[in-house]
């Protein structure tokens, strides 16, 4: 009886949540009512360091992560391509030479026409070229190796990596720190944010990586996801903080109802 209990509870959170974050959606998408999303200081970082680029005369690398297009790993890349899309107008406007680096097919023509576009918009289509967009290799050391050979070969001045990574970025890092690069990067990866924090000079941490997608693309279907995320988290917060205090008092009341 007891797992039919927590079984209906859950459903019943789930069903929840659910229909508030449906709810934020549908009331960002069909309003003027726009959610603001805090600056993030990884952001500023990003302008610093393509800044320092343009300074030193040297090019920007990015990477967008290794994972593919799934249902899994998608939110990860299409916030790395929404930064890449910021970080290819900046590269444009200060005439520094941009190198992205894609690790899987599927991500590549995505890549190669946000960079494009951006450039277009930019009024500067013509330093946007065939090697501005890499295809190094699906496979993972082929792409870390690849990666490796353009950071001593190339000597970029930043390093700029948002998306979702496995342990290989860790020697994107350290290559980048060989040549002297400013590295910044961002994932939600959670095995992956120790090693970042450790070998990068700044990190977006989990979720400021969607956050900084969203912020930076203006996109009003994103930011509204955000934001039903957000009013959901504060719900449930609201709710352990109440059943925190009632226990503490001697009620289970929260639990109760919750199992009821």
């Amino acid at each position: 009886m007891a797992i039919s209990n927590v079984s209906v509870a859950f459903t019943v959170s789930l069903i929840f949540m659910t229909v508030v974050s449906l709810y934020v959606v549908f009331r960002v998408k069909n309003s003027d009512w726009q959610p603001k999303i805090r600056r993030i200081t990884g952001l500023d970082h990003i302008e610093e360091a393509v800044g320092r680029a343009t300074e030193m005369g040297k090019p920007v690398h990015f990477s967008p992560g290794v994972h593919d297009i799934t249902v899994q790993t998608a939110p990860q890349t299409f916030a790395g391509l929404a930064i890449l899309g910021y970080v290819a107008q900046l590269c444009a406007r200060l005439d520094v030479e941009l190198i992205c680096t894609i690790m899987r097919p599927n991500v590549y023509p995505l890549a190669d026409a946000i960079v494009r576009q951006k450039y277009l918009e930019e009024g500067k289509i013509d330093r946007h070229t065939d090697r501005t967009v890499r295809y190094l290799g699906e496979h993972d050391q082929a792409y870390a190796y690849g990666v490796y050979g353009i950071m001593r070969r190339e000597r970029p001045a930043a390093n700029i990596m948002m998306g979702g990574f496995d342990g290989t970025a860790v020697g994107f890092a350290e290559n980048a720190a060989i040549t002297g690069s400013i590295s910044v990067a961002g994932t939600a990866q959670l095995p992956q944010i120790p090693f970042f924090v450790a070998s990068c000079d700044y990190t977006l941490i989990g979720e400021e990586l969607y956050a900084a997608g969203a912020y930076l693309s203006k996109d009003r279907d994103t930011t509204a996801s955000i934001c039903g995320q957000d009013v959901v988290k504060a719900v449930v917060i609201v709710l352990l903080l109440i059943g925190t205090i009632t226990t503490t008092f001697g009620s289970n009341a929260i639990q109760e109802l919750l199992l009821r």
